[in-house]
C-alpha cells in the first residue's frame, strides 16, 4: 500500500466546503440585480439536461448560452430600442461581424455607406473578402445611389445615422424603404442614436410597435458607448424583431462561441437607468461647444446634425425633432479646421487641449478629441465637405464652460489668425 510522503503537508478535506448544503433564502430584492457567473450549469437529472432548451430563454444549459444576468440585460436593451430579441457580444465591432457572418455566404454582396465606421469597412475588405463575399460602397446622402447599387447578389445593406466621423445624417426612412422595395436586409449601426434619439424599429413614430411601422431588420449597438457610460466596458448587442432572423443570428453566435463577462454585463445593467440623463447632458454640452465653434474663424464647417447647414440636418429634424426643440443628438460632433492650417498645427491644437483627452470611442465621462484624415477614409472627397482637416469631439460630463475655455486657449496658442 502506498504511504503518504512524509515531507508533504496533509491536504485538508475540502469536499464539505465544495458541497456545502446551505442555500440562501429566495426572498431578496434590491435596486441592482444579482450577478450570475457560470460556465458549467447544473442539471438535476439527465432527463432534465436533455430536455432543456436555451434558444428561447426558457432554461439554462451553459454559460455561453445565457445566465440570468445576460438574459436580463438583453431584455432591458430590447426595451430601450424597441426590439424583441437581443444577443450580446464582446464589442461593437463584434456585433457588426456577427451580423455579417450570420446572414452572408460565399457569392453574396454587402453594401456599406462610404462614411461608415472604419473597422466595418476593414472587415468587408478582409475576412468577408476572404470568404468570397463582395462589397461596394454607396453614397449615404443619395437614396437613388443606394437603389442603383443594389444588385441580385446584394443580401445586406448597412446604414449609419449619422455617419462615422463626418456626421452626415441620411434620410434613414427612405433608405429603409429602398431596401424594402428590393427585398434586401438592412442593418443599422445604432450606437449614436442608442434607442433615445429615434426608435430603429419604429422610424415613422406611428406607434405600430414594429409590426406595421417602418423598421430596420437589425440594430447593432456598441454598448461600449452610452449604455456603459464609463469608458471601461467593451460590449455590443444585435437586436431584431423577426424570430426566424434572430434564430439565424443566435445559432451563428453559438457556433462562434461568443460570450460576455458577467461583471461587464453587471456594469452595463448598473448604468442603464441613467442613460437618458447622461445622453441629454452629453447632447447639451456638445451643442454649447458646437455653437462656440461656429463663431470661430478657424472653423470652415461644423458637422453636427442638430445645427442648420450641417450635412443632413433636415433629415435629423424629420426623424429626431418631430416636435421642434425636443430632438436629441448625442454628444458627438466634428469641425473642419480651415485648410490654411497645416496638419501639424491641427495636431498641436489637439495636443494643447488640457481637459480633452486624445483617444478613440465616446460616451464616457471624459471629453475626447481625435483629428482624422478624411481623404484616406473615402473613395472620393465628399462634395458636401469643405477642404481642411477634420477634428472630431466627444463631450464628456465636464462643465461646458470649462470645456469652451479649454478650446479657446488651445486655439489661441496653436491656430492663430493670420
Amino acid at each position: 500500500m502506498q504511504k503518504d510522503h512524509p515531507n508533504l503537508p496533509t491536504v485538508p478535506n475540502v469536499t464539505g466546503l465544495i458541497h456545502h448544503p446551505y442555500t440562501p433564502p429566495a426572498e431578496f430584492d434590491a435596486p441592482q440585480p444579482g450577478v450570475f457567473k457560470a460556465s458549467t450549469v447544473y442539471f438535476p437529472t439527465v432527463a432534465d439536461m436533455r430536455q432543456r432548451e436555451w434558444k428561447d430563454k426558457s432554461a439554462y444549459t451553459y454559460g455561453l448560452h445565457g445566465t440570468p444576468t445576460t438574459y436580463l440585460l438583453e431584455e432591458r436593451l430590447c426595451s430601450l430600442e424597441g426590439g424583441l430579441q437581443c444577443m450580446l457580444v464582446p464589442s461593437g465591432l463584434a456585433a457588426l461581424a456577427l451580423v455579417a457572418l450570420a446572414v452572408l455566404k460565399t457569392g453574396d454582396e454587402v453594401l456599406i455607406p462610404d462614411n461608415a465606421y472604419g473597422p466595418n469597412k476593414a472587415l468587408a475588405d478582409g475576412e468577408l473578402r476572404h470568404f468570397g463575399i463582395t462589397h461596394r460602397f454607396y453614397d449615404p446622402m443619395d437614396p437613388q445611389d443606394l437603389s442603383r447599387q443594389i444588385k441580385d447578389r446584394t443580401r445586406l445593406v448597412w446604414l449609419e445615422a449619422p455617419g462615422s466621423v463626418s456626421m452626415e445624417f441620411p434620410d434613414l426612412p427612405e433608405m429603409v424603404r429602398r431596401c424594402r422595395e428590393r427585398g434586401v436586409l438592412c442593418a443599422l449601426d445604432n450606437t449614436w442614436g442608442s434607442g433615445l434619439a429615434f426608435k430603429p424599429f419604429d422610424l415613422l413614430a406611428d406607434g405600430a410597435d414594429g409590426a406595421g411601422s417602418l423598421a430596420v431588420d437589425i440594430s447593432a449597438h456598441a454598448l461600449t458607448k452610452y449604455p456603459s457610460g464609463g469608458g471601461d466596458v467593451l460590449m455590443g448587442s444585435v437586436i431584431t424583431r423577426d424570430a426566424a432572423l434572430h434564430l439565424q443570428i443566435k445559432l451563428c453566435h453559438m457556433r462562434l462561441g461568443l460570450g460576455v463577462a458577467a461583471n461587464d454585463a453587471e456594469t452595463v445593467l448598473r448604468s442603464l437607468p441613467s442613460i437618458a440623463l447622461r445622453y441629454a447632458a452629453h447632447d447639451q454640452t456638445a451643442r454649447a461647444l458646437a455653437a462656440w465653434w461656429q463663431t470661430q474663424p478657424q472653423c470652415a464647417q461644423l458637422m453636427h446634425p442638430a445645427f442648420e447647414g450641417a450635412p443632413g440636418h433636415a433629415h435629423w429634424q424629420a426623424l429626431c425633432d418631430r416636435v421642434p426643440g425636443t430632438g436629441l443628438a448625442a454628444g458627438l460632433f466634428s469641425v473642419m479646421i480651415d485648410a490654411r492650417y497645416s496638419q501639424d498645427q491641427v495636431d498641436a491644437f489637439c495636443d494643447g487641449l488640457k481637459l480633452f483627452k486624445i483617444g478613440y470611442s465616446w460616451g464616457g465621462p471624459v471629453s475626447l478629441v481625435v483629428p482624422y484624415n478624411i481623404a484616406s477614409m473615402r473613395q472620393t472627397w465628399p462634395g458636401h465637405l469643405k477642404p481642411g482637416t477634420l477634428v472630431r469631439f466627444s463631450t464628456g460630463l465636464e462643465s461646458a464652460q470649462d470645456l469652451v475655455l479649454d478650446l479657446h486657449q488651445a486655439v489661441q496658442a496653436h491656430l492663430p489668425i493670420a
